[in-house]
């Protein structure tokens, strides 16, 4: 063993223990790796560099910047709604559906987003049906990264070993060439699930305070009046989007102050019909922002003055009212905020909810939520007024729906582009990403927020650490330990014993270095071995996405973790037959598609 075998393997030895205890994150331990091999001349800086050539992060980056766009023109909110309205109050039927649509996603999306979007969507339909959110929430996190593994694209993972892969000779890996098999993995794993996995979950009564917040999906009462010139003049309601709109729900529709009466879905819509309805704030910022309907602010009378000068913006605010506030039990169409302040209320959140059936003549509570809009001189002038408390601007932008079918368009693209291998993927996700930043369906700062950046850190280091194993021949060097080992087991037990080193490795450490760190390893033991490297480097794509034993091993397992109240130990119970039977299949299936001999 030489000199820079030697430190090559402290310094993995240092950085592989370092990722267990999370004494620093994974980039800056990573990182400090990489500082290392450069310090001890192990790691050259050109070979530094040349990481920074792999088209896997790049086309992870781009992939971050087109499911951004997919999130911010309500597709995924879309899809997670519809999911809710096809579940119905079957546990079994909530399950395949949710399983069903959230691998579709995942299969060509972040799946973080997926999993966001649809955690409230699922707790919303566990309270409905009387059921524990806990039993739905650990197959949601497992339903999406099974996905993620049916394509190319479906996860970082499976682009990073595709990268690596190239990097050591081998053919890259085609948009659908995975599907098969990860679609009969998928589909054993949702069979076990359904099944044996329904009486592993558990049934979290009691519910955390983060459950309970998640199962408060924050609902407004906002009033819209139809505007001038509007193309809703002369709809009937149930033609509109206001009423198809899934998270809203229309209280009633006033035309010059008097109700109109009659089946609600055939009323006819006029200039100036007032609309009560209640909805979240995504949605209602996203009917807001229409030309078809105005908020309360957006509408000019000769009895009111225009809240906003035209040399000012519009600013949105939250604020709560406090009992010693002088609006409390007052009418809201008497509080004349447009003539003192320049600003109105756009919608009102009452945590134990609010019957009303017409805005103006709603009584302000003690503890009500107001979104006001206005100008920010009028905001803080409203402020200063001490008739709010806690004033706090929204983060929440509305859908840029309108814009959702370039976001749609663009993805769809990049698979069917990619799949018949028109342009290299990378090629094909930097031009996605590019058209929808240029077209507006996300913008430019949304889109540098999208982007992982600390894990795209991660991976051009472990890239770099990698780069000076295969130059100082340690890969080749384990390659040919483990070899003496496992030559006398055979091709198929070798292939499992990847699988399973993967797995294990997976779920103590950061998945996209684990797979860095193997796919050399596994290449090499196949080759040393005379075996074709192909379904080793496949092994330790699909264990590297098989993270269910822990809710630390993946990112979608700790975002369902908090939100359900889980016990640690809830997935090791749900999750590690799941890995068992993940490894068996893997093992039996892989070589179906990849034969083990060249």
């Amino acid at each position: 063993m030489t000199l820079e075998i030697a430190i090559v393997l402290i310094v993995l030895g240092v950085v592989f223990v370092n990722f267990i205890r999370e004494r620093f994150p994974p980039d800056v331990t990573a990182m400090i790796g990489v500082v290392a091999l450069l310090i001890a001349g192990v790691l050259t800086p050109q070979q530094l560099l040349g990481s920074f050539s792999n088209h896997a992060p790049i086309t992870i980056g781009a992939m971050f910047i087109i499911s951004a766009a997919l999130e911010k023109t309500g597709v995924i909110d879309s899809m997670g709604r519809v999911v809710a309205r096809l579940s119905g109050g079957n546990w079994l039927r909530i399950m395949l559906v949710t399983m069903v649509c959230v691998m579709g996603l995942s299969a060509f999306m972040n799946n973080t987003p997926v999993v966001v979007i649809m955690i409230p969507v699922l707790l919303a339909v566990a309270r409905q049906n009387r059921m524990a959110g806990s039993k739905l929430l650990i197959p949601l996190s497992y339903a999406s990264i099974l996905g993620g593994t049916c394509t190319l694209i479906g996860t970082s993972t499976n682009l990073l070993v595709d990268g690596v892969a190239q990097d050591l000779g081998m053919a890259g890996f085609t948009m659908f060439e995975i599907t098969a098999a990860g679609l009969i993995m998928a589909g054993v794993g949702m069979l076990f699930l359904t099944t044996v996995g329904r009486w592993l979950l558990p049934e979290i009564a009691d519910e955390s305070g983060e459950l309970k917040q998640a199962l408060r999906d924050k609902r407004y009462l906002t009033e819209l009046i139809v505007s001038v010139d509007s193309d809703l003049d002369g709809r009937r309601l149930e033609e509109t989007r206001l009423y198809r709109s899934v998270p809203s729900r229309i209280l009633g529709v006033m035309r010059q102050g008097f109700e109109l009466r009659g089946e609600r879905g055939q009323l006819i819509l006029r200039p100036g019909d007032r609309i009560l309805l209640e909805s979240t704030m995504n949605e209602l910022l996203s009917l807001g922002s229409s030309k078809h309907v105005w908020t309360r602010d957006q509408f000019a009378s000769d009895e009111l003055p225009p809240p906003i000068a035209d040399d000012e913006e519009r600013e949105l605010a939250e604020v709560v009212v406090s009992p010693e506030s002088p609006l409390v039990n007052q009418v809201v169409g008497n509080l004349e905020l447009r003539h003192r302040h320049g600003i109105d209320i756009v919608a009102i959140h009452r945590p134990r909810g609010i019957k009303a059936r017409e805005f103006d003549k709603l009584r302000i509570q003690s503890g009500d939520t107001l979104l006001l809009a206005g100008s920010a001189r009028g905001l803080q002038t409203a402020y200063q007024s001490r008739e709010f408390t806690n004033l706090t601007l929204p983060d929440v932008q509305p859908y840029r729906r309108e814009k959702a079918w370039i976001a749609v368009l663009a993805m769809a693209l990049v698979m069917v582009l990619a799949g018949l291998e028109v342009m290299p993927i990378v090629v094909l996700a930097i031009i996605a990403a590019v058209v929808v930043v240029a077209t507006g369906c996300i913008t430019s700062e949304e889109a540098y927020q999208s982007v992982q950046w600390s894990l795209l850190i991660l991976i051009f280091a472990m890239l770099a650490i990698g780069s000076a194993m295969q130059s100082t021949g340690t890969a080749e060097l384990l390659a040919g330990h483990l070899a003496v080992w496992v030559v006398p087991l055979g091709p198929l037990a070798v292939l499992s014993i990847i699988y399973l080193l993967t797995s294990v490795m997976t779920e103590t450490m950061s998945n996209n270095a684990a797979v860095i760190l193997l796919t050399p390893i596994a290449a090499g033991l196949a080759i040393t071995l005379g075996y074709d490297p192909r379904p080793f480097v496949v092994a330790v794509m699909f264990a590297g996405s098989a993270s269910f034993a822990t809710p630390i091993g993946y990112q979608t397992n700790t975002l369902v973790y908090q939100a359900g109240g889980y016990r640690f130990t809830d997935f090791i119970r749900v999750g590690l037959p799941m890995n068992i039977l993940m490894w068996a299949t893997a093992t039996l299936i892989i070589p179906i598609f990849w034969p083990l001999q060249p």
